[in-house]
């Protein structure tokens, strides 16, 4: 089996959800370890494996089994034209479910995550290089969050 830089990418986004699905925010530093992670507006909310990490423990709540009770899917994935440094973003439309003690499964948010991609020197993979979040559509949060949005 031959994998496309498309599937590659598509990997890391699925890596992503795993990770945070897990309550696994030092993996999610790991995995964005080199990139800025930023509101939809650009405003910078995380830079590096420990800022994000950082950023993770404290806004995502954790629950008895040590995760958030979380369901991350990202679909509807769109690649731009590679840029002449070689990177590419790729724009995904993302849909959360959760289900914890006392709440049954529902979905809580969605949105879009533009990310820009970058290709390791070494060889043929990806690495996340920024992520912009952008919120769509959102329901009860206060068992995922520890802010309002």
């Amino acid at each position: 089996m031959q994998l496309t830089d498309g599937d590659r990418i598509r990997g890391l986004l699925g890596a992503y959800c795993r990770l945070v699905d897990a309550g696994d925010f030092a993996g999610v530093g790991a995995l964005m370890a080199d990139a800025v992670l930023c509101a939809d507006d650009g405003a910078v909310l995380a830079t590096g494996a420990a800022e994000v990490e950082r950023l993770y423990a404290g806004l995502v709540r954790l629950h008895e089994d040590g995760t958030p009770g979380t369901q991350h899917v990202v679909a509807n994935t769109t690649f731009d034209e590679p840029a002449p440094d070689g990177s590419v973003v790729a724009t995904s439309t993302y849909l959360v479910f959760q289900a914890v003690t006392d709440v049954p499964l529902q979905p809580i948010i969605t949105g879009t995550y533009v990310d820009t991609f970058a290709p390791d020197e070494a060889g043929p993979g990806w690495h996340f290089a920024e992520r912009r979040f952008g919120i769509g559509r959102s329901g009860v949060l206060d068992h995922h969050l520890t802010i309002t949005l």
